[in-house]
């Protein structure tokens, strides 16, 4: 399954041995600023050029988890049309939920396995997900979806773009988060709260 990768990328998987680890590896690679339609890198061509946007650090999370047993697993956060979606890698430990993710803001980052379910997981994203004025955007979100089904399309290895991934995201089914009353009813996040989210990283 791993033959594809060189010895060296399976040296830097085989090093990935916790979910923290796998968060931290993420962490020290440079934030991918991309158009939409750029890139989507496999994750032996993320490890090759060392830098990732937030689907791409997802699919190298779901394969270090993998690498060590786990199932490759993401689950796919989505939006207003006005702010970006988001995709995150999801691990379950006992009978907890956790998630990995790649961004380059000081919110919507990893997660402890504490969480009951895959719900109760992406709800600890809602109040954090906010554009510059406050208002509140996630919306929804699909069931973790096991990218193994798409090893006959060479996902992990890929030199070419793995767009059939986000495509396939874009077809799932997604759960709504908020009843149209409770849309219509969000407050906004505090001023404070602003100021906190403009922080960033490289």
């Amino acid at each position: 399954m791993f033959s594809d990768f060189t010895a060296s990328e399976r040296k830097i998987l085989q090093k990935l041995s916790t979910p923290a680890k796998i968060q931290d590896y993420l962490n020290s690679l440079p934030f991918h600023f991309v158009d939409a339609n750029d890139t989507c890198l496999s994750p032996k061509e993320v490890l090759r050029f060392g830098t990732a946007q937030c689907m791409e650090g997802a699919m190298l999370a779901a394969t270090a988890l993998r690498f060590h047993g786990f199932d490759p697993l993401i689950v796919d956060l989505t939006s207003t049309d006005d702010d970006a979606d988001h995709v995150i890698a999801v691990f379950k430990i006992g009978r907890h939920w956790g998630a990995i993710s790649k961004t380059n803001h000081a919110v919507l980052r990893y997660r402890e396995p504490i969480y009951h379910s895959i719900r109760e997981l992406v709800m600890s994203y809602f109040h954090e997900y906010f554009l510059h004025d406050g208002r509140k955007t996630l919306r929804s979100f699909t069931r973790p979806i096991n990218l193994s089904r798409f090893d006959h399309l060479g996902w992990m290895t890929s030199e070419e773009p793995v767009w059939f991934i986000p495509e396939y995201l874009v077809t799932a089914k997604h759960h709504a988060i908020l009843t149209p009353k409770q849309r219509r009813n969000l407050r906004s996040a505090d001023p404070i709260e602003i100021e906190a989210g403009r922080l960033t990283c490289g």
